[in-house]
Order: C-alpha cells, then sequence, then structure tokens
C-alpha cells in the first residue's frame, strides 16, 4: 500500500468544503489515511484534492471503489473502455449548471460523487455546492414540519446529462449507433416520490432533498408546487450556505452526494471536461421511516 504522510485539512467556507493537502489518491491508499479522508468527508460533506494529475480513468475508478461500490448511471452509458465514468464535455453541451442531487429521480441515489478536472478553463467554470442540512435549520419551525410532511416527484424528463448524451450521439456516424439504443435510451423517463425531508443514513441529520429534477409535491398544483419549491429551495443555495471551488486541471473532488446540492456555473467559452464516478446508493426514509419509492419507468 502506499503509504502518505499525515494529511492537512483547510477548511474552505463555514458550513461546508474543505481542501486536503498533502495527499496523493491512489487506489492503494493506506487504510488509516483513507480513514481520516472519510472522518474529513462525514464532517465537511465536500472535500477538495489538487493536483492529482496522475489519475486516469482506470485508477479513478479503482480509487473510488475504496469508498463503495460503482454506481452505474441508469440512462446514461458509461464512458467507452470504462466500468462507470460519466464524463460531462462542455461541446457536446454536458454544462450542469441547475442546482441538483445527482440521480435523484430513482429510488437508489448514489451516496458520493468523485468528480475529476481533466479540460479547465482558463477563466469560469466554478462549482459551488450547498449543505441541505444547515438549509432545513435554518427553516422557520413551521416550515419545517411542513416540509417534514412532503412527498416530492422527481423525474429525468428534462435531464441535462440525457440531452448531452442524445447530442452527442447524433455528432457522429448515424451507422455506428443502432437506432435500437438510441430510441430506447431517448424514452426511459423515471418518476420517483421521495421525502422533501429524509434521515441522512450516517448521522440521522435532516435534510432538504430537492434540486432540478423535483417536478412536483403530492397532493398541491404545479403552481402551488413552485412557489413552496421556491421558498424550500432559497434556503438551500443562500450564498451562507455554500462552498465555491475554483477548478485546475487535476483537480479531484468527493462529495457527500446525499448531503448536498451543487451548481456548475456555465460562465466560460472554452472547452470543460470532468469526469465523475458514483459510488455506493441509499434509498432516503423521512422522519417516520417510510421509504422513497419508484412511481413509473417508461
Amino acid at each position: 500500500m502506499t503509504i502518505q504522510s499525515k494529511i492537512e485539512i483547510v477548511r474552505k467556507a463555514g458550513r461546508l468544503g474543505a481542501e486536503v493537502r498533502g495527499v496523493k489518491l491512489t487506489p492503494d491508499i493506506d487504510n488509516e489515511t483513507l480513514s481520516q479522508i472519510k472522518e474529513a468527508l462525514s464532517e465537511h460533506l465536500v472535500l477538495f484534492f489538487r493536483n492529482q494529475h496522475h489519475l486516469d480513468d482506470a485508477t479513478h475508478e479503482e480509487f473510488a471503489k475504496r469508498f463503495g461500490e460503482l454506481y452505474v448511471h441508469p440512462t446514461v452509458p458509461a464512458k467507452e473502455k470504462t466500468a462507470a465514468i460519466f464524463e460531462l464535455d462542455s461541446q457536446e453541451g454536458a454544462k450542469a449548471n441547475t442546482w441538483h442531487t445527482d440521480v435523484t429521480f430513482v429510488p437508489e441515489v448514489p451516496r458520493y460523487s468523485i468528480l475529476r478536472g481533466v479540460e479547465i478553463p482558463s477563466v469560469g467554470g466554478d462549482t459551488v455546492w450547498a449543505n441541505t442540512h444547515t438549509a432545513f435549520t435554518d427553516l422557520p419551525e413551521e416550515l419545517r414540519e411542513l416540509a417534514e410532511k412532503l412527498w416530492a416527484i422527481h423525474s429525468n424528463k428534462y435531464d441535462y446529462a440525457s440531452y448531452a448524451y442524445i447530442n452527442r450521439i447524433k455528432d457522429r456516424d448515424a451507422e455506428k449507433w443502432s437506432e435500437h439504443r438510441r430510441n430506447v435510451f431517448s424514452r426511459i423517463e423515471y418518476e420517483t416520490r421521495h421525502p422533501v425531508v429524509f434521515l441522512h443514513p450516517e448521522n440521522g441529520n435532516k435534510h432538504l432533498l430537492l434540486g432540478g429534477f423535483v417536478r412536483q409535491f403530492e397532493g398541491y398544483t404545479t403552481a402551488e408546487s413552485a412557489a413552496i419549491y421556491e421558498i424550500l429551495q432559497n434556503y438551500v443555495t443562500r450564498l451562507e450556505n455554500t462552498v465555491r471551488w475554483n477548478w485546475q486541471k487535476g483537480d479531484l473532488v468527493i462529495w457527500d452526494n446525499l448531503a448536498t446540492q451543487h451548481y456548475a456555473i456555465a460562465d466560460y467559452d472554452e472547452r470543460r471536461i470532468v469526469r465523475r464516478v458514483t459510488v455506493s446508493k441509499k434509498i432516503p426514509k423521512n422522519v417516520n421511516g417510510e421509504e422513497s419509492s419508484l412511481i413509473s419507468k417508461k
């Protein structure tokens, strides 16, 4: 195993986020260092690592396995010659500039996301994360009580990842892609019922489960849902509740997907490529122990 010196953890914002220094991330990283990283992740929710240029697709995936089983995206095929890498390439329309928690349109939500900067613009392209637990605790008592009763319908009908993938296969020689594969992909649409407030599986903290995949709240009209969503989501994304990362090529970021939302700022013109591996999964439960459930898969 690769033995590390004592790592340094530097907080980047008041409510979440820390940079981890003095560590080289590898699949065979020693257990003591990995334990320190996991402890820091539990405390800070998002961890930033500079200068991880040595990682390639294969070692990225192997390192990610130290956090859990690889989670394959339910609709978008993995990058070629990889098991589970999800690539976001700005030249193919993949700009994730909406607030979201990864893959909440299915009941089993990914536990951790591990994102690597492959090609980064000289200016712009930052990512912002938000703490969904402190967003909940900031709510007035009456809003907390309402949120705990709400169920939301999440869907990938307008998923940025889907459209990016469709753009990619349209741009290639049609003969290289079967018509059946394109047709199947384009009509896979999930609807899932999630509690708006769920208990974190590690510490029992209450978190808001919202983001761009939410379509409507059960028992409310579309207009009513939009109004309630805006009120609750504004607590998630207020600046005091966020941390912002200025990417450099070779950076790697690990975050607790269940405890956060994130937003990739689309303020750049140069090409931006990042590659993500998600690992482990969890079905959220509300304060009464009721689990999320699949409504439909079309």
